[in-house]
């Protein structure tokens, strides 16, 4: 065996030194042009891989530092993971440490990780799609609706007429007062879905009939909330048919996905049965994530939306919905999910606020935010029958408004209806509303504490188990 392997080895060497001879030879073609090499690529290094993995590595051990900091102070991680964001971005590290933010994440580099990001939560979406049970959610319906809608119209009013002060002294004469109020009245009617989900996640509450509750009304509030965007986006742009055929679109594609594909997709699953998922079985069901997804933002609504659509539809006790949280769940709340949260954060800027009127007006605008989104969903849910605790509850998580909220302040600001004063206001508005979530949660429900690991690991099918938790 050892003479085999010796004369493998020496005739390797003795061929290759017999075609390295044949090809010295040989004459080359000259260099091609200078615009032929990939612009990635510097000095034969790809510069935008190193600057993405240097990024991931600082989002993810940042966020993990933070996140065990804040759960000390019982917090969820994903507050953690936010301030992460905007320490690395330029409101902090940018200003104490120019070279060191310009390194992590240069703004060359800062559409790869937004990619990263962005896909993170498609995906995270789509598992909270897979673990919303249908049956608990369409027994309370109607209560879902009158809920989410009550926490929209009672927040989108009071936004509305705070603008009577906010206008004259953030605004500008270029912005009509009446796009001025209905974008504020909307970015005070937006619930965070993702962190809601998330929250209620760490908190081991998602799969309670509370937690599912609390799902359906927040994704009831930001579908009806993107539409009513997209409809001041046409009064601002005076494309009123645009914002219209948002509605429509939207429509239709939740009919066609609850009426069409899902009894087709039920039909496959079932004939699928106890079998474990292959690979071609897996390619699909992300394939069709993607699609999905795509449709939703060509729709105009969100990606997110498409994502979490399907995997509500797919049926709760398939091979699907058990296996791909237990395939997936680490890699997507690890490492994806956090590089978005991180990602969003860092492209804020706060400390624009100054003055004693001004933080007069933040604090204003912090207590106006909560009253509204609290005391509708609280009012509304006690009409449905609740009881006062469980109505204080779904009040409480939809005053969270995280991420989405800065989203859709970033397309105020990009429209220019809102000032980069007022933005950063609401950033820190935004921010406050998602922290005081928690300990209230805690309080009002004293069952749900997060245990010492919660959301640093996917544990498994989300650590909880079918039946409804402690009752608030």
């Amino acid at each position: 065996m050892a003479l085999m392997y010796g004369v493998m080895i020496v005739g390797a060497i003795v061929l290759f030194l017999t075609v390295d001879s044949c090809g010295e030879g040989l004459v080359a073609p000259g260099p091609g042009p200078p615009g032929a090499r990939d612009s990635a690529t510097v000095g034969g290094k790809p510069d935008a891989l190193v600057h993405v993995l240097v990024a991931l590595t600082a989002v993810l051990l940042m966020g993990r530092l933070l996140s065990l900091l804040f759960l000390c102070v019982r917090q969820p991680p994903v507050i953690g993971e936010v301030i992460g964001g905007i320490l690395l971005g330029p409101s902090v590290l940018g200003r104490l440490w120019p070279e060191a933010a310009a390194f992590v994440l240069p703004p060359s580099v800062a559409p790869f990780l937004g990619v990263i990001a962005h896909l993170g939560v498609i995906l995270y979406m789509f598992l909270v799609g897979l673990e919303l049970s249908p049956a608990v959610l369409s027994e309370r319906a109607h209560a879902t609706v009158a809920i989410s809608h009550a926490s929209i119209i009672v927040p989108f009013l009071l936004g509305a007429t705070m603008s009577l002060l906010l206008y004259p002294r953030l605004s500008s004469s270029d912005v009509s007062f009446t796009s001025f109020a209905l974008f504020v009245g909307v970015a005070m009617s937006i619930t965070a879905f993702p962190v809601l989900a998330r929250i209620l996640t760490d908190q081991r509450m998602q799969r309670t009939q509370m937690g599912i509750i609390a799902l359906g009304c927040a994704a009831t509030d930001d579908l009806t909330a993107w539409c009513l965007l997209a409809l001041v986006v046409g009064v601002v742009q005076a494309k009123m048919g645009g914002a219209f055929l948002v509605l429509g679109l939207t429509a239709a594609f939740l009919a066609i996905m609850l009426l069409v594909v899902r009894p087709v997709v039920a039909r496959l699953l079932a004939r699928l049965g106890e079998t474990q998922l292959t690979p071609g079985v897996v390619a699909l069901v992300f394939a069709a994530v993607m699609v999905s997804a795509l449709t939703t933002e060509w729709i105009g609504i969100h990606t997110i939306f498409g994502a979490f659509l399907l995997g509500a539809i797919i049926p709760h006790d398939s091979v699907v919905a058990r296996a791909f949280p237990k395939k997936m769940g680490e890699l997507v709340t690890v490492l994806l999910l956090p590089a978005f949260f991180a990602f969003t954060g860092m492209r804020t800027r706060i400390g624009l606020v100054s003055g004693l009127e001004h933080w007069l007006i933040c604090g204003l605008i912090i207590a106006v935010a909560t009253a509204g989104k609290f005391g509708g969903a609280l009012l509304a849910a006690r009409l449905t029958g609740l009881g006062w605790r469980e109505s204080a509850v779904l009040g409480i998580l939809m005053n969270t408004r995280g991420l989405m909220e800065l989203i859709v302040l970033n397309i105020g600001l990009d429209l220019n209806v809102i000032s980069p004063t007022l933005f950063a206001m609401m950033v820190l508005m935004a921010l406050v509303t998602t922290t005081a979530t928690t300990p209230v949660l805690q309080w009002l429900t004293p069952g749900s504490s997060p245990s010492a690991h919660a959301g640093l690991v996917w544990h498994g099918e989300w650590a909880v188990h079918d039946a409804p938790g402690p009752t608030p």
